[in-house]
């Protein structure tokens, strides 16, 4: 198979992915409360791209603390576990809890805290390990990984082309 055939085969995948997760996002609000006065969510270009951003965003925090030697003073656990839960979504990895509160870098009990207050807010869902009743893992809901693209999207501005994404998403990570 050739290199633009594997590009046109992405990228009706990726088109397709966005489908799913605009129905998926679709129904979690049917289960909720009824949508008649709700505006209907435009779904952003997803790439593949937003993986290794999403994975320099983290790097470069996890850096920050380190050279200023406080990782406290940059603290922002919410946004460390939306990035990890976002890389995970994009890589197809299912995240532990107990990943999840690493990935945070804080205290276990803060990490668990904000993983409350993210599933509390829609934005991740908790689900049992069906092979193994002590682990539970943890990954962005359809609303939560709608937006961590359409953050992506909009820090990249309106690009028209997987190569403009390319392009773009590499000065963002630099």
């Amino acid at each position: 198979m050739g290199r633009e055939q594997m590009r046109s085969r992405a990228r009706r995948l990726i088109s397709v992915a966005n489908e799913l997760l605009a129905m998926a996002h679709e129904l979690e609000l049917k289960e909720g409360e009824p949508q008649s006065d709700r505006e209907p969510i435009a779904i952003p270009k997803d790439s593949h791209v937003w993986a290794e951003v999403a994975r320099n965003a983290y790097r470069d925090r996890r850096r920050r603390s380190d050279i200023f030697a406080d990782a406290a003073l940059f603290g922002e656990p919410a946004w460390d576990i939306m990035l990890d839960l976002f890389i995970a979504a994009k890589e197809r990895k299912r995240l532990p809890v107990t990943s999840a509160c690493i990935g945070a870098a804080v205290p276990a009990t803060t990490a668990l805290r904000w993983l409350t207050v993210l599933e509390e807010k829609g934005l991740i869902v908790r689900e049992a390990d069906a092979t193994d009743a002590r682990r539970v893992f943890v990954r962005l809901s359809s609303d939560g990984y709608e937006k961590m693209v359409a953050y992506f999207s909009n820090v990249a501005g309106d690009l028209q082309s997987d190569e403009d994404i390319v392009q773009r998403s590499l000065k963002i990570a630099r």
